[in-house]
């Protein structure tokens, strides 16, 4: 494949370990990438993440904290179904939920049409601990090498040559 790729790290800073998405996109720019993998940290930046989406891109990888019940630190891979509509998803431009920005995208007459991953980590807390210490918790901070393992191996499955 050489068509466009986005490597998107999600997540708030100063609540713990929902800047997971945000650590792991730290780790991969200072990477050498090919030329056509585009890695941004957008935060809890709904609306930049929307706009970017409404490039055309072969490949979007979202880089996220994904609470899904099992042990802290566990990485997921996830093909969320993109046909579900979740009437539910409100949209907060100041909170960063990814199926209300691909909502948006498509109320914004975007469309996707390559193939869209998120590589999830469950997270042990989303506070910041009792000291006001921002950063990731001791079961979710050896993830981050893991997550950016699995990522270079979905970008070398889709035709991206990269050394790990």
């Amino acid at each position: 494949m050489e068509g466009k790729v986005l490597v998107a790290g999600l997540g708030n800073i100063f609540l713990g370990d929902d800047a997971f998405g945000v650590e792991v996109v730290k780790q991969l720019a200072s990477m050498m990438l090919p030329d056509n993998v585009v890695v941004r940290d957008f935060g809890i930046r709904s609306y930049d993440l929307a706009y970017a989406l409404m490039e055309s891109w072969d490949l979007v990888i979202l880089v996220d904290a994904a609470s899904r019940d099992d042990a802290p630190g566990t990485i997921y891979v996830i093909e969320p179904d993109l046909e579900k509509d979740d009437a539910e998803a409100g949209f907060d431009a100041h909170a960063m939920n990814p199926t209300s920005t691909l909502q948006l995208v498509k109320a914004l007459g975007g469309h996707r049409q390559g193939k869209l991953l998120v590589v999830g980590c469950e997270p042990q807390t989303v506070e910041p601990d009792e000291s006001g210490r921002m950063g990731l918790s001791d079961a979710v901070q050896p993830s981050v090498e893991e997550a950016v393992r699995i990522i270079v191996q979905l970008l070398n499955e889709n035709g991206k040559a990269i050394a790990a």
